[in-house]
């Protein structure tokens, strides 16, 4: 019965270090304390955000637009003037991404 106990709050214990830790990853429109909507560079190194681009199970859906990126995945790519950075990294992102026509926001 003490067995029970210790695993169960080992469960409970682990169970409070993930909610937070996926919850972190645009659900609420942020991610590392970035707005996920706005003017957009792509860099080779040091970037803002990681992101990996997949087809499928992404945590945020991107729409790319030609101005007014004003909503939550709304991104206007730039060369200056850009109100995050990104890198796309195969491996280690901070953020997954897919790119649609319509629709954008987090999955």
């Amino acid at each position: 019965m003490k067995k029970l106990g210790v695993i169960l709050c080992t469960l409970a214990l682990l169970m409070g270090l993930a909610v937070p830790a996926l919850a972190g990853r645009a659900n609420s429109g942020y991610c590392k304390g970035i707005k996920l909507c706005g003017r957009v560079k792509v860099v080779n190194s040091f970037p803002d955000l990681k992101v990996k681009v997949v087809n499928s199970f992404p945590d945020l859906r991107v729409k790319k637009v030609n101005n007014f990126p004003d909503d939550i995945g709304e991104w206007q790519f730039v060369t200056s003037g850009e109100d995050f950075t990104i890198q796309y990294v195969n491996a280690f992102e901070d953020l997954k991404i897919q790119f649609v026509d319509a629709f954008p926001g987090p999955q």
